[in-house]
């Protein structure tokens, strides 16, 4: 049973991978009929364009452009971990604060 909310899932959410676009469109298409799988890589992926827009505007603008591109390393490193377990088909939290976003984001 678990296997199969995966392999309904699995499309959704990778699509929530890119950028908000992709994003919008996974929590649409992921609205009409839930999917415990893909509502979990949605929620990831609110999070880390949440950490995105804070590094493009406050530490970016506000500490500095070097402390900016550090920051952005990182957010990529999340995102890779998390399109990882998404494409190997593993709820896999990013570190850190993965299980925060599913937390706080758990009404999506």
């Amino acid at each position: 049973m678990e296997n199969q909310a995966v392999n309904e899932g699995k499309t959704n959410a990778i699509i929530s991978h890119f950028w908000l676009i992709g994003l919008i469109i996974a929590l649409i298409l992921n609205n009409s009929k839930k999917n415990s799988f893909a509502s979990f890589y949605i929620r990831q992926m609110v999070g880390i364009n949440l950490l995105i827009m804070i590094g493009n505007y406050i530490i970016y603008n506000f500490i500095g452009s070097f402390a900016g591109w550090i920051f952005g390393v990182v957010i990529f490193i999340l995102w890779l971990i998390s399109i990882v377990g998404a494409f190997k088909g593993e709820e896999k939290a990013v570190p850190v604060i993965g299980e925060h976003f599913q937390d706080w984001f758990k009404n999506l």
